[in-house]
């Protein structure tokens, strides 16, 4: 493994600082303290910053040589409103908060490369460090674009990083395509009219349109969409009356549904519409349909895709570089990807051996209330984002 050296050295101070990360978990658009740790960072190794692009958001600017070829690291640094299982002594001091997806080491790492960057400056171009705000269900990165991201740091391409468990640690992935899936949501309101349980006649019950609603919208799936255009439909939560002996006035259904194509995520949204409509309309009832649109689907480009193996290649040998196994989670990188070519990779988390004494009982996976960050991934992820802007902006040769 060919780590950068005065990167590893600082292992220690590196853990530190993500530990000190984990015990300080601030959800989306109130990434204050984080955000203030990061600027402080920077601000200490002569790095420009720029505040408030998507409230909270964090742009630093490091300049090398006279090109202006620019590209754009990504980290994330928002937590989950979760409450940690683990007790050990880096746990979150916050009640209800808690970084149970990684973004607080995601932002050590990019703090590690800012500083070697920042020291060497061995490239020619510019390094935009982008520290975004509410990944996590407030669409961070299409707020920081809003705010001119782009328009006021220009950049050939921008690239993200997530750590995935359940991979030995030092492998990475990185894929053409599409890598995660679109995230909506919606929810579909059935009002009948309420009645006496042992009279049903004298009532119209949305409890059984509900029903089959919920078993035609997977018929969409199976019978509308080519079996190799992956999608979910899942509803996940159905919500009607209040009494054993009453038919309810209304019943409600919610869930998500997931795709890798905006043109797949068009038709099952008309289906659904559809559906609804005419499937209400023949018990007699209607419905109220409502269905939001969060996160589209992260897509990497081709070239920034193959580059970014390449780079991986060299510090960890091409046998450590994995195809991405594309998943149905999704992604706010993915505003990013829409409007610039880049890829979003994954730097394998390990199986949760690393975990200090105290950690919960529940495995070491995403989102999961006993997970912990890898710590010796930070050299490593450093390493990788340095190498990846080095040649990314290398310096002409006469």
């Amino acid at each position: 493994m060919n780590l950068i050296q005065d990167i590893n050295a600082k292992r220690g101070s590196l853990s530190a600082l993500r530990r000190d990360l984990h015990a300080h978990p601030e959800l989306c658009f109130n990434e204050h303290r984080t955000a203030d740790v990061v600027a402080h960072k920077l601000t200490e190794w002569g790095i420009p910053i720029h505040r408030g692009l998507g409230q909270t958001g964090v742009v630093g600017i490091v300049k090398g040589g006279t090109s202006s070829r620019a590209i754009g690291l990504r980290a994330d640094m928002d937590a989950l409103p979760m409450q940690e299982l683990n007790t050990f002594a880096h746990a979150s001091t916050y009640p209800g908060k808690m970084h149970a997806c990684g973004h607080d080491g995601h932002t050590a790492m990019l703090l590690a490369a800012a500083q070697h960057l920042a020291t060497h400056r061995n490239f020619d171009g510019t390094v935009y460090l982008i520290f975004q705000p509410a990944e996590e269900g407030g669409g961070g990165a299409r707020e920081m674009i809003k705010d001119g991201l782009f328009d006021r740091f220009p950049m050939d391409a921008v690239f993200g990083l997530h750590n995935w468990p359940g991979f030995q640690a030092g492998q990475f992935a990185a894929s053409p395509g599409p890598v995660m899936a679109s995230s909506n949501e919606f929810k579909v309101t059935v009002h009948g009219k309420g009645g006496h349980a042992a009279m049903p006649h004298n009532a119209l019950d949305p409890v059984p349109v509900a029903c089959q609603l919920v078993q035609s919208f997977q018929t969409i799936i199976s019978r509308n969409v080519k079996p190799i255009d992956a999608s979910v439909i899942s509803v996940t939560m159905i919500h009607a009356g209040s009494a054993t002996n009453v038919i309810p006035n209304v019943c409600e259904l919610q869930g998500t549904v997931r795709t890798f194509s905006m043109d797949v995520l068009d038709m099952i949204e008309q289906r659904m519409r559809m559906m609804t409509e005419h499937t209400c309309a023949a018990s007699g009832v209607h419905a109220d349909f409502e269905f939001n649109r969060n996160y589209p689907p992260t897509i990497n480009s081709a070239h920034e895709a193959e580059f970014c193996r390449q780079v991986m290649a060299g510090i960890v040998g091409a046998d450590n570089v994995q195809a991405q196994e594309p998943t149905m989670g999704a992604e706010d990188f993915s505003y990013m990807l829409l409007a610039k070519p880049g890829c979003y990779a994954f730097i394998a988390n390990g199986d949760g051996d690393h975990r200090d004494i105290g950690h919960g009982g529940g495995p070491c996976m995403l989102h999961n209330a006993s997970y912990d960050f890898n710590d010796d991934l930070l050299p490593l992820g450093g390493t990788y984002w340095v190498r990846l802007a080095e040649q990314w902006l290398a310096k002409a040769t006469a």
